[in-house]
């Protein structure tokens, strides 16, 4: 199910401001890779190329190759919207959908993507709650309002919402920065559960939480405010943490900026 995701020299802007300029990288299939980096630096920007959800803010667009194994997500014909069935998203705040039961609000992909019987969603409903480590919690309130859990449940349901639809990717743009800390954690133990079924893009400020789930992390920076941000570099997160290739993200780790 994970893919292996390439890119190569991608440029994103917003109209004419280029906001991330020439990145290239390479995340490897059933990972977690984290983004860090300071605050405007692109790393959710890229994120974004990445289902090409970039292209839903107004004036945006990307010139560059994102290839998932073998296609290119930019090339001619692709419908966007099947790629974002393909790469998955978790946003910065729990967005379930308010009008919504828990039960709804997982198998609301699934609805829009074809037609399955009551059985069969029962099924992927279970099985993505579980994938979520969120069905004992919810199993007896299938049907009240996924609005009415806590932030950290709330988080948890948009994740089984995003593996219903079982994508190759799961981007997570700062999963954890509105929970509490054992909502946090109990996301951070999820997130080292699903890499073996998915490949993992998180993007966090957290040098603690990038150390604690990454396999590789990549260092983004900007040389000043309207710059556009840069990949510095990308390695084993061991490697970045411990002994990294470059000294401004050595300053950035170490706190002297950013």
């Amino acid at each position: 199910m994970a893919k292996r995701i390439d890119v190569s020299g991608l440029n994103a802007y917003y109209g004419s401001f280029l906001a991330i300029e020439d990145i290239s990288m390479t995340v490897e299939p059933r990972s977690v890779t984290a983004f860090i980096g300071p605050s405007g630096c692109g790393k959710s920007t890229f994120l974004r190329t990445l289902n090409r959800m970039h292209e839903v803010t107004p004036g945006g667009r990307v010139d560059g190759k994102v290839m998932l194994d073998d296609e290119n997500l930019y090339g001619a014909g692709i419908d966007p919207v099947a790629v974002r069935r393909e790469v998955g998203m978790v946003f910065q705040r729990p967005n379930p959908f308010p009008t919504m039961s828990v039960y709804d609000n997982v198998a609301a992909g699934l609805r829009l993507n074809g037609k399955y019987k009551k059985s069969q969603l029962d099924d992927i409903v279970e099985k993505s709650l579980k994938g979520a480590n969120l069905w004992n919690e919810v199993k007896d309130r299938l049907n009240k309002p996924g609005s009415g859990l806590s932030g950290g449940q709330q988080q948890r349901l948009c994740i089984a919402r995003a593996i219903a639809v079982e994508p190759n990717v799961l981007l997570m743009d700062e999963p954890c920065s509105a929970l509490d800390p054992i909502s946090t954690l109990a996301i951070e133990d999820l997130i080292g559960e699903l890499k073996e079924q998915f490949t993992i893009v998180i993007v966090t400020h957290n040098m603690q939480q990038a150390a604690r789930v990454s396999d590789r992390t990549a260092f983004f920076n900007l040389a000043a405010v309207g710059q556009p941000g840069k990949l510095i570099e990308i390695d084993d997160t061991e490697r970045i943490f411990s002994n990294p290739s470059v000294q401004a993200t050595e300053d950035y780790i170490s706190g002297r900026f950013g």
